[in-house]
């Protein structure tokens, strides 16, 4: 029988739907699994479900030639931790879970924009630690997005989720970053990244992870941006030069950000911690059962259509 190991706990669902088909193996960890937990799994498995975290590199299939785990279902839909050229050279199918993280990841990217906008997480604290003393007509004054401009960077699948929802729930003007003009169904209009930072009192990061994008948001596009701006990152981490952002924050060239990834994730930059017009949330862009357990099952699915040897959905390698 297939056998598969899936790196970490999974959805109930998920875990029975991969049972039924095949002989699996579950790690009871929710770190991400060492290179040489990942070299033995190339070993033993015929494939493997991986996550976040689990970095496939070239130096992970340096001793193989054709490894015999050969299909690798990734549990999301960014795979910048997987090296897809190296897989693809030793013969190993990579896949992700488009499509099912998309409405989750832009309420997350809304919940993040006017968390910060309205200051919302400071006021939290503010009750919590017993510190408020009452409303007053100046306390915890923050910008009203009704009608701004956001900046969408990225305009794929989420992008273009968070657009509709900033353009139709709060009648905001989009502008968007991105290497070719999308065909939308609201109205945005296609700019220059540092244009975007300039015009948009909002800057949300939506692209893909990757050398292409590493560090993408960096002094110059933040210098770039207004006083009263705020920015948003829901895609990955090091897309954001976090120490560029520090520095941002502690001069006041930007008002204010709202983070769900980091860029060395779980760590984050300490000086980002200490700064109350700052948002900071535990990767939950796709943190709700029904949307985790539609990523498994697409993932379930990936798997079970390359053993069966039929065409694989979402193949990225």
């Amino acid at each position: 029988m297939t056998r598969i190991l899936i790196s970490r706990p999974m959805p109930p669902r998920t875990q029975a739907a991969a049972e039924e088909l095949f002989e699996v193996e579950c790690r009871n960890s929710n770190k991400p699994m060492s290179q040489g937990e990942l070299r033995a799994a190339f070993a033993l498995y015929d494939g493997m479900m991986v996550t976040l975290g689990d970095a496939i590199t070239a130096e992970t299939l340096q001793d193989f030639g054709r490894p015999r785990c050969r299909m690798v279902a990734n549990f999301g839909v960014g795979y910048n931790h997987i090296d897809v050229d190296t897989c693809g050279r030793h013969g190993v199918t990579v896949t992700n879970t488009p499509g099912a993280v998309t409405d989750a990841t832009a309420d997350i990217a809304m919940t993040l924009m006017l968390m910060t906008a309205r200051r919302a997480g400071e006021g939290e604290r503010m009750v919590r630690a017993g510190q408020w003393d009452g409303w007053h007509p100046t306390q915890l004054l923050g910008l009203h997005l009704t009608g701004r401009t956001v900046g969408i960077v990225g305009m794929g699948r989420i992008g273009q989720a968070i657009a509709r929802r900033c353009h139709f729930g709060f009648g905001m003007q989009v502008l968007y970053a991105n290497r070719s003009e999308k065909s939308v169904d609201f109205p945005a209009r296609q700019a220059p990244l540092e244009e975007v930072a300039a015009q948009a009192d909002v800057v949300i990061v939506a692209a893909p992870g990757g050398a292409e994008t590493h560090h993408l948001i960096d002094d110059t596009v933040l210098s770039a941006m207004q006083s009263h701006a705020i920015l948003v990152n829901i895609a990955r981490g090091n897309i954001i030069d976090e120490a560029a952002l520090a520095r941002a924050l502690e001069k006041g060239t930007i008002a204010g950000a709202g983070l769900d990834v980091y860029e060395e994730e779980p760590k984050v930059t300490p000086a980002l911690l200490k700064m109350e017009q700052v948002t900071l949330l535990p990767h939950l862009g796709t943190a709700s059962m029904e949307v985790r357990e539609e990523m498994g099952l697409m993932a379930v699915a990936n798997l079970k259509a390359y053993f069966a040897g039929e065409e694989v959905p979402n193949r990225v390698a």
